[in-house]
């Protein structure tokens, strides 16, 4: 009698946390969709009570958190590979776009388990601080949704499934402009990654001039962005206090400078000309490689082997800081997935092991990073270079997709600071793309539009 009853209570409490553990994933994906906040929930479990040794009863707190500090990106661990976010390019870069224009999401899974994914979507100020805004106030239907386009890999020797988004979409549509962040969590509601992007109206033109640094000091090695904001049919009011400008280099927010005011107000014009605050180091041209065809050499591909995977050798890199600077066409730091003699990229390309080697000597407290939007400009172990003392290189092996892909060797010092030209040199010819945000918050508003984009080219940089 006892052992039957021991058996109903553990089929008993194991329906229990059954139930508990639906609730609880249910609770968070409704709650994070009806009210719009972050919460904390706290489950109390009690004492004994009859038959049952362990009766959890959910208790619910939920805390509003409105956060004062910049929201940075999450980066995915190992298993999320090939994050594409893109809007009207080809390559995969930093979408800014307009209400009209549709955003693309893509990512691979390396695993065949067709895992769920939900994807959430926020607004942020200027600063990238959470906007006052409710999510009915930016967002037209939902979001807190499941990506259900998704298929698995066709014919590679790397298995994975590749998961779609496409924004808008029947469910979810924007309706403001300003900073969004789109977040993406799986089944237990952890975040797996997160991305940056900018929704802009064309109330204010933005023509952007670009010229060598003003510092004799720099005159070779930086590159100054002068820029003008002017309107027809709409006004600032207070400029000074109303509007911003972010400036972005090849669409690396993490090298982006913010907080510049007009220094000159002619009427509708509003006008930039600093002497160094507007500088971006004129760094150097990327390198690149390509391995659209995995069973021969390529672009930048020495040689390849087939092992569990195909690897891919490059040639030996070296420092290029002290050599002239030559003018070698890219794609300023982007990549995008191609793939010889196949239909659809998505799922047909394969992965490949790829071999980086610099020629370097080595560094004590500094370390050596290989730096690209292949993974989102991100500093960490999957991309440090390692000294290997019996070949007297930097090495690093990195699983990427087939495709075709910039980039170039950083250094980050003693103090944690990045050195972009330390290795590839810095020079005021190096051909690089230059974007201008204008958000704008009149009098009154409860957050920051994008008013204004221009872009410019540093092809035709003048003194």
């Amino acid at each position: 009698m006892l052992e039957l009853l021991s058996k109903k209570r553990c089929k008993i409490t194991n329906l229990l946390c059954s139930f508990h553990t639906i609730y609880r994933h249910f609770f968070n994906k409704s709650v994070r969709f009806i009210l719009g906040i972050k919460f904390v929930y706290i489950y109390l479990v009690f004492y004994k009570f009859h038959m049952l040794k362990h009766l959890y009863i959910p208790f619910i707190f939920l805390i509003s958190f409105t956060g004062f500090s910049q929201v940075e990106e999450v980066e995915p661990d190992d298993l999320i590979k090939t994050i594409t976010f893109k809007s009207n390019t080809n390559q995969s870069e930093l979408p800014i776009l307009t209400l009209n224009e549709r955003l693309y999401l893509e990512f691979d899974v390396l695993s065949p388990d067709e895992d769920d994914y939900y994807y959430v979507i926020e607004h942020y100020n200027y600063d990238w601080t959470k906007s006052n805004l409710m999510k009915s106030e930016y967002l037209k239907g939902l979001d807190n949704l499941r990506i259900v386009n998704y298929e698995n890999s066709f014919n590679t020797y790397q298995i994975y499934s590749n998961y779609r988004l496409q924004i808008p979409n029947k469910q979810t549509r924007l309706k403001v402009t300003g900073n969004y962040l789109i977040k993406v969590f799986d089944e237990e509601d952890e975040i797996v990654f997160s991305r940056k992007f900018m929704v802009y109206e064309n109330l204010a033109n933005v023509g952007i001039q670009l010229k060598r640094s003003r510092d004799v000091r720099d005159v070779n090695t930086k590159q100054s962005v002068d820029f003008v904001i002017n309107t027809t049919n709409f006004n600032f009011n207070n400029p000074k206090q109303t509007v911003n400008t972010v400036i972005l280099q090849n669409n690396n927010l993490k090298t982006a400078i913010s907080g510049l005011k007009p220094q000159y107000i002619l009427g509708n014009e509003l006008i930039y000309r600093y002497t160094t605050e507007s500088s971006f180091w004129g760094g150097n041209e990327y390198l690149y490689f390509e391995t659209k065809d995995v069973r021969g050499t390529n672009l930048g591909v020495q040689f390849t082997d087939l092992e569990d995977l195909y690897h891919s050798f490059l040639y030996l890199d070296s420092n290029r800081y002290n050599r002239g600077y030559t003018y070698n066409p890219d794609i300023n730091g982007n990549f995008q997935i191609t793939i010889l003699d196949r239909d659809n990229p998505s799922i047909e390309a394969d992965y490949t092991v790829v071999h980086f080697s610099l020629l370097n000597p080595e560094l004590s407290n500094e370390s050596i990073y290989v730096y690209g939007s292949y993974n989102n400009y991100a500093l960490n172990a999957s991309n440090k270079m390692v000294f290997n003392p019996d070949s007297g290189v930097y090495e690093i092996n990195i699983k990427l997709k087939q495709g075709f892909y910039n980039y170039k060797y950083v250094l980050v010092n003693s103090k944690g600071e990045l050195e972009e030209g330390v290795i590839s040199g810095d020079f005021y010819e190096t051909e690089n793309n230059y974007k201008v945000l204008v958000y704008y918050r009149d009098l009154g508003a409860r957050y920051d539009r994008i008013v204004g984009f221009g872009e410019g080219s540093s092809t035709q940089i003048g003194n």
